[in-house]
């Protein structure tokens, strides 16, 4: 009966601390994935708005 005793549903919190204890989670993988790519995207964002400055720049001739 041991082999069927998760059928029961009463294990979820012991497996929980036990065989997924060093897991990360679903939710929070996909939470540090959005931080990450935010953080990328803001560099990214900073680099496409300085080159458009130095073309425009270039363009009319000197700073601004």
């Amino acid at each position: 009966m041991s082999i069927l005793r998760w059928l029961g549903g009463n294990d979820d919190r012991h497996l929980a601390e036990t065989t997924y204890a060093d897991r990360e989670s679903a939710s929070d993988r996909a939470a540090r994935k959005r931080r990450e790519g935010h953080r990328r995207s803001i560099s990214k964002t900073a680099r496409q708005a300085e080159q458009w400055e130095e073309r425009d720049r270039r363009r009319f001739g000197g700073r601004r």
